[in-house]
């Protein structure tokens, strides 16, 4: 059986007023059965068996949701016990912004673009308010599965799922060098690079526009204030659907680069970064810089992309990646954008200096046995080094995604 890859496409509904009152009111006896479920369990419980054997029965009788619906609930206070267990945390409250549905509750209809779902009281046709972009993911396909969603700001949304054919990993020797960074968010081994200015100016202008409406609040009188909340909810979300956008092409460029030149894609692990670098003395700004890079998503989109398009991607430890020197491999001094090295006298672009020990060493992951790491001086420095990089744990298998 060939391997799918969930994709989630997001079509806004043409809701009447009449709809929208049926829509808030399944979401929100939804809401109140999931708290239900989830006080009136054991705490530690989250096996969909045991919980609907369990209170099942009342769920309907209790809230009238009917049969799917209630399952549903169940299977949400599952999920949700389960994601707050990995994360040390305990579920509190459930809010009135989604259900899930599956292929009995729910169904699309390419003729007409229209979707039906099951609400509390009646099932309802609901026509799609869509671009060429969802057009095209959804042509042709059979969705079983969806999520209504109610935004912050009014709209309603169905989150339909599809699961994509993926691509047969393709095997190469070949690997591209991809280093993560702030100043250009990402850089390759082949030279490329996308400057993270265009996002930085972004943040620091909605950083101050924030500032700017908060400090007008607090001194304005009770309308000013009511203006300057709108103001926020209308600003609310469009830094991070920029910097969201900016991802997707990135992970598009690169996974397409790989496809084309028939490589597998190196990146660093960066998992706890933010808490490793927000524990070193770092002013306000700098902390705000840090903790909205969004490097965490760009991984997510390269990850997806690669699975679909058959590509590997190699994640390697990113200790002293920046700060040795590609040619051989002594550790040098990087200033800003540079990199010089005392020992051979590279002097180069620090994010490129990065790319190429990354390269290096997936290279190293991805064919074992291969010299991956060259050194140019003599083959002294290179044992050397290798036996550096071996104690430091960065030749280590590392997880692929």
């Amino acid at each position: 059986m060939a391997k799918t890859q969930p994709l989630t496409v997001a079509c806004q509904l043409e809701v009447s007023n009449t709809l929208a009152k049926e829509i808030d009111e399944t979401l929100l006896v939804f809401a109140t059965a999931c708290d239900w479920v989830n006080a009136n369990t054991p705490k530690k419980m989250t096996n969909k068996t045991a919980m609907q054997s369990l209170v099942y029965q009342d769920v309907r009788t209790n809230f009238g949701l009917s049969a799917n619906l209630a399952i549903q609930a169940i299977r949400r206070v599952c999920a949700n016990r389960k994601t707050a267990k990995q994360k040390g945390k305990k579920v509190k409250e459930f809010r009135a912004t989604s259900i899930s549905y599956d292929a009995r509750i729910f169904s699309f209809r390419e003729d007409d673009w229209t979707i039906s779902i099951k609400l509390l009281n009646s099932r309802q046709r609901i026509k799609l308010l869509i671009g060429n972009y969802q057009v095209g993911w959804l042509k042709g396909k059979d969705p079983r599965a969806s999520t209504l969603v109610k935004r912050k700001n009014g709209d309603y949304y169905i989150h339909i799922t599809l699961d994509e054919p993926t691509q047969p990993e393709t095997e190469t020797d070949q690997v591209l060098g991809c280093d993560l960074g702030r100043t250009d968010i990402a850089t390759t081994s082949e030279g490329k690079s996308w400057s993270g200015k265009q996002i930085t100016d972004k943040r620091n202008h909605y950083a101050k526009l924030r500032a700017m409406i908060h400090k007008k609040a607090s001194k304005g009188t009770r309308s000013s204030r009511r203006r300057c909340r709108q103001l926020l909810a209308r600003l609310s979300g469009k830094e991070k659907r920029f910097q969201k956008h900016i991802n997707h092409k990135i992970s598009r460029q690169l996974v397409n680069n790989a496809v084309t030149n028939q490589q597998s894609i190196v990146i660093e692990d960066l998992t706890g970064i933010r808490e490793r670098t927000n524990k070193k003395p770092r002013s306000r700004k700098e902390q705000r810089l840090g903790n909205n890079w969004a490097f965490y998503q760009l991984r997510q989109f390269l990850t997806y992309k690669c699975v679909l398009a058959g590509v590997k991607l190699i994640l390697v430890n990113p200790a002293y990646t920046s700060l040795s020197c590609y040619k051989c491999l002594v550790i040098g001094e990087r200033k800003g954008k540079g990199f010089s090295c005392n020992n051979c006298g590279n002097k180069c672009d620090a994010d490129y200096n990065g790319a190429q020990n990354i390269k290096a060493l997936g290279a190293i992951i991805n064919r074992p046995g291969g010299s991956g790491l060259s050194c140019q001086l003599n083959a002294e420095i290179q044992y050397i080094q290798l036996n550096l990089f071996d104690s430091l744990g960065l030749l280590k298998t590392p997880h692929t995604a």
